[in-house]
């Protein structure tokens, strides 16, 4: 299981992850955001809640999580699109 030990909230709904096997990835969370219960976390001061959550993700302040897999799943399919455009 794939579990995050550091997050780092950046500018534009970016956000920089370490995961406990010590990759590292910068992911922007914006397409997540915007509607039903993520709705307001495009407000900035909202989205700066965001921190570690006791199950090795990343959870904001009204409950919406996301799940350290799928996170991992997101940086791996980043990279493979990085790596085909430079193929």
């Amino acid at each position: 299981m794939n579990k995050i030990i550091e997050l780092r909230i950046k500018e534009n709904y970016l956000v920089w992850l370490k995961f406990e096997d010590g990759f590292s990835t910068e992911l922007d969370l914006k397409p997540f955001l915007g509607k039903g219960i993520a709705k307001n976390l495009l407000e900035r001061e909202k989205f700066n809640t965001l921190d570690l959550d006791g199950s090795g993700g990343i959870a904001f302040y009204n409950g919406f999580d996301f799940c350290p897999n799928f996170l991992r799943m997101l940086a791996n399919d980043k990279k493979e699109t990085r790596n085909e455009v430079y193929s």
